[in-house]
């Protein structure tokens, strides 16, 4: 039924420009999140208070409901705690993969003539300068230049080594070919891992779910007033778990992201040579 509404109602297309700059921000998400759902507790707990005047027993079965959608809530949360790890996990090995083909063709770059050789570690260099920068950025404009320079680095790199390969056709010039291909497309797949996050209408359906059963912890509540701080430790706690996921959802803003320590590693390596 929710997803039927959701459908219906359109959020599953809810535009980007409206949630992403939020979900970047994993602060925002906290705080956003503990003001709704305190306030959707205070709703509950007004709720019942109303009911309760009008029909003293129907609010005894309010804790079947409490249960159940805190349930479902906590299933929610870490199914896409996991979708996170494991997005970020994938971002880890494409960094690795990055830094591992990039000083791969390096080396390989020794099986050209003298000067090709020299021009394309040169060039090599100067690209992973951009990448372990384009990895640093925070900056939108910054991040856009930087994605303007390595495309236009790329093209440098393969002109570099294309009229070699072109010349003379041979195994160990097509070997060369073939890593400076693998150095490309180690960052296009780079790209796509950052770009490959947990889907708005996830997020979404999550926060429903929460605002609901908020509700029924505040309805279920029978010393709201009493213990108010004990009740809105829930909210808390949930918030808590939403800051944790956007954090290490997000690739670039956060306390968790993914540092760019093989580049990095391997750019002190490669100034030593």
């Amino acid at each position: 039924m929710l997803a039927a509404f959701l459908l219906k109602a359109n959020l599953y297309n809810v535009p980007m420009n409206l949630i992403r700059p939020i979900l970047d921000h994993p602060l925002w998400v906290l705080l956003i999140t503990f003001v709704a759902l305190a306030a959707a507790v205070s709703l509950g707990a007004a709720l019942r208070r109303i009911e309760f005047k009008r029909n003293p027993r129907s609010t005894t079965d309010a804790s079947i409901v409490q249960n159940a959608t805190l349930t479902l809530l906590a299933l929610m949360i870490g199914f896409t705690f996991s979708m996170s790890i494991n997005r970020y996990d994938q971002r880890k090995l494409y960094e690795e993969a990055e830094a591992n083909a990039i000083g791969t063709e390096y080396l390989r770059a020794d099986l050209l003539p003298t000067a090709a050789a020299s021009e394309a570690k040169l060039q090599l260099k100067k690209y992973l300068q951009y990448r372990i920068a384009e990895y640093q950025a925070l900056n939108p404009t910054e991040i856009q230049k930087l994605s303007i320079e390595v495309f236009r680095q790329q093209n440098l790199l393969w002109t570099t080594i294309l009229p070699v390969v072109k010349a003379q056709q041979t195994p160990i010039n097509a070997l060369v070919a073939t890593g400076m291909n693998d150095v490309i497309n180690s960052a296009s797949d780079t790209e796509a891992a950052w770009l490959n996050r947990i889907p708005p209408a996830a997020w979404t359906l999550l926060f429903i779910i929460a605002i609901f059963a908020s509700i029924a912890v505040g309805f279920s509540a029978t010393t709201f007033r009493a213990n108010r701080i004990l009740f809105l430790s829930i909210p808390f706690v949930v918030s808590a778990s939403f800051f944790l996921i956007a954090d290490i959802d997000g690739p670039r803003h956060g306390i968790i992201k993914v540092l760019p320590v093989n580049l990095i590693s391997l750019d002190l390596q490669l100034n030593k040579l």
